[in-house]
């Protein structure tokens, strides 16, 4: 349904909602951005969209225009958008609007074309339903982009970490690692401090680094954007070429 990008790039997921991967793609994109790269960012389809005079806009793909510094409009970043906070599938059908997958195509070749660099976020887990047949799965598998997992610092992190890499590896998405996301820096407890290294061990995966909690932005601040620019993050291009 979705065409593999003709520029490299990554694929943010998270193992929920609310862990954070706006903020994280933000944050990747604008450190791609600040090296020079011309950067275009996707949010294919958000939900809990706000009304406005201009009609629904995606607060997200709002975020990630402004961390990249895009030149491309709203419509073309998050180009499925609907008012209702649910599941992509459900809150389409209770709108009465189809996701329309050749928009969203559509929106990456056109973005593709006068970019270097593509951040694609996805919508809350892997498992979401984005229609009656497709899930934010399919979206990696047709775009065939590296996999940044972000994750929870929190206890419990652990197995919704692992399933979401189970997943994953069903069908054999290149995962380039997993970020944890709201390292509770001055409170951590043993939970937090045990989580990154245990998820290299049974995940099999490294942690690419660890985001303390912090403002949010845009563009994404310095605590933020401190340990995001200290990963190399177009290494992974590389794989895809």
């Amino acid at each position: 349904m979705l065409s593999a990008p003709a520029i490299p790039g990554l694929f943010i997921t998270g193992t929920d909602t609310n862990v954070g991967k706006t903020v994280i793609a933000g944050a990747i994109a604008r450190s791609i951005h600040l090296q020079g790269k011309r950067v275009a960012v996707c949010k294919p389809a958000a939900t809990g969209c706000p009304r406005r005079r201009e009609g629904l806009v995606s607060e997200d793909a709002e975020y990630l225009a402004a961390c990249a510094e895009s030149r491309h409009p709203l419509d073309l970043v998050c180009p499925q958008r609907y008012a209702e906070p649910l599941a992509p599938a459900v809150a389409a059908e209770r709108s009465a609007q189809p996701l329309d997958w050749s928009s969203i195509d559509r929106s990456i070749k056109i973005m593709a074309d006068d970019s270097d660099v593509l951040i694609v976020e996805g919508v809350g887990g892997v498992l979401v339903p984005m229609d009656a047949k497709h899930t934010v799965l399919d979206m990696i598998r047709w775009l065939k982009l590296p996999v940044v997992v972000v994750a929870r610092a929190q206890l419990g992190t652990l197995n919704h970490t692992l399933l979401t890499l189970n997943a994953l590896r069903q069908i054999n998405a290149d995962i380039a690692g997993v970020v944890i996301n709201r390292y509770p820096a001055d409170h951590a407890g043993i939970a937090e401090e045990t989580n990154p290294r245990a998820l290299e061990k049974w995940g099999k995966v490294p942690v690419l680094c660890v985001v303390p909690e912090s403002g949010v932005g845009p563009p994404a601040p310095a605590g933020i954007m401190s340990p995001i620019q200290a990963v190399d993050w177009q290494r992974f291009f590389n794989s895809q070429d």
